[in-house]
């Protein structure tokens, strides 16, 4: 069965660097990137001409809808026969300056594509893989260990990186959803021993190290292992010790 590689994402280094680790291990994974809608982004670069684009199979997502969600997850697996990897990624864009500068219009973004969305996503893929668990004798598990069938895997990803502005330009937006995304991964991998999919968290504190963090989260899921679940791996200056 061929490996099914599942990239979610806002458009940033972190996710274009995890996409190039997955094109040197399938000949095609799916991906779903988020587009910076807030104010004062730069240009989206809808090409994304690199190396990996002629194996990416790219799916459109509304992250605001929970219909959405449903319809991108069953999608993904149409395009790849099987979902195996799920792998999430919250880099939230930076919006820099006061809170009375606050537009009304990128509140609503941040809370939809950076908060909301990811909260229908993960019903979703969990409700994907409990499914398998209840499937025919002919549908193929993802993983086995020590006699323990897992469905799926589901890696979510962030920085854990300090803002490190002045007050008065500080990025008040960003952190809000970098926190809400920290918040359901240590909520995820706390339930993770309960459910029959593996849930494994990635954290960084390494600015400007995005390849060698996306090589670093694909060791660990080619090495995965029962002990996995449900544990945050870091990644940084001593993550020798993880």
């Amino acid at each position: 069965m061929t490996r099914g590689i599942f990239i979610v994402g806002n458009d940033c280094a972190l996710s274009r660097a995890i996409e190039t680790e997955a094109s040197n291990r399938v000949e095609q994974f799916a991906s779903a990137i988020i587009p910076n809608r807030l104010s004062g982004a730069p240009a989206a670069n809808t090409q994304r001409n690199s190396p990996e684009s002629t194996k990416r199979l790219p799916l459109s997502w509304n992250p605001s809808s929970p219909i959405s969600a449903r319809t991108l997850v069953i999608a993904a697996e149409n395009r790849l026969d099987q979902i195996n990897e799920a792998i999430l990624i919250c880099s939230p864009p930076t919006v820099r300056g006061s809170a009375s500068d606050l537009s009304l219009s990128d509140i609503d973004i941040l809370i939809n594509d950076h908060i909301k969305g990811w909260l229908f996503l993960v019903r979703e893929l969990a409700l994907l893989f409990s499914s398998r668990k209840h499937g025919n004798a002919n549908e193929p598990a993802n993983l086995k260990f020590d006699g323990t069938k897992f469905q799926g895997t589901l890696a979510l990803v962030y920085p854990d990186i300090i803002n490190s502005g002045r007050d008065d330009t500080a990025d008040v937006l960003g952190p809000s959803a970098l926190a809400s995304f920290r918040t359901l991964t240590n909520g995820l991998l706390a339930a993770a021993q309960s459910e029959p999919y593996l849930t494994m968290g990635f954290t960084t504190t390494d600015a400007g190290s995005e390849a060698a963090f996306a090589a670093f989260i694909f060791k660990s899921l080619d090495e995965i292992n029962k002990r996995s679940n449900g544990k945050l791996h870091k990644f940084g200056k001593f993550h020798f010790f993880k």
